[in-house]
């Protein structure tokens, strides 16, 4: 099966970080997968939700929207309420930039993390999980460069990637073509360690077993540990 932009099946399309991407949140970073294009910016707040009052830790929350033109037809904004949508998108980052974060040893404060979609070609979330991590990263060696957290604030990096099956065959990181067409549709998270944070998978048509599964979550790693190097080579710089 040759693929719309002829790639290999086990292919990542081409993935661009730039980190500090914009000049004011405590850490941003730009990330372009093919052609999407997230803009993931971090900003600390000396405070936690009510909640967490009194509880000495810290908590790690995100954004998620899409710019109107983002999409090939404009997507009005979401201005009476959230969509269902964006809530569990939302949510999926926050617990996923959440693994990645000591929340007892980054004090009573709260990094919120906004994906921003610029450009959607599928793909939107894992992106925004992978370049969210590398502003949160970078918000968070502020701190600790200033001496106001610990340099073990840091856990395993974390990482996110889409894998589907297309016409029986698995496939990395499916754009939008791709996606609206696919069996099975599959949304992974991962740390540094190999462990999961979320697996989202869904068949679209017909069910699928085991094996495939067990198939698409190895595609998946494999991704994932492609992104987790240039994560790291990105921070490293």
């Amino acid at each position: 099966m040759e693929r719309v932009d002829g790639r290999a099946a086990d292919e990542l399309r081409p993935v661009v970080l730039t980190p500090g991407y914009a000049e004011y949140p405590e850490g941003s970073a730009l990330i372009e997968v093919g052609h999407t294009r997230v803009l993931c910016s971090a900003t600390v707040e000396d405070r936690v939700p009510r909640w967490l009052h009194g509880q000495n830790q810290g908590w790690v929350t995100a954004e998620y929207g899409l710019l109107p033109r983002a999409t090939r037809e404009r997507t009005p904004r979401e201005i009476g309420g959230l969509r269902g949508r964006t809530q569990e998108i939302r949510r999926l980052i926050g617990r996923s930039l959440r693994a990645a974060v000591d929340l007892a040893k980054l004090g009573e404060r709260t990094i919120i993390v906004d994906c921003d979609v610029i450009q959607a070609d599928g793909g939107t979330r894992a992106a925004s999980v992978t370049g969210g991590y590398v502003a949160l990263a970078l918000a968070l060696r502020k701190l600790i460069a200033c001496g106001d957290v610990s340099r073990h604030v840091l856990r395993a990096p974390v990482a996110a990637v889409s894998v589907g099956l297309l016409d029986g065959q698995p496939l990395l990181d499916m754009c939008y073509s791709e996606d609206m067409m696919a069996d099975v549709d599959m949304n992974v998270v991962m740390t540094q360690r190999g462990e999961y944070v979320e697996v989202q998978s869904t068949a679209e048509g017909e069910p699928f077993d085991r094996a495939t599964l067990t198939g698409l979550l190895d595609l998946a790693e494999k991704g994932i540990r492609e992104l987790l190097v240039l994560q790291r080579n990105v921070l490293r710089e």
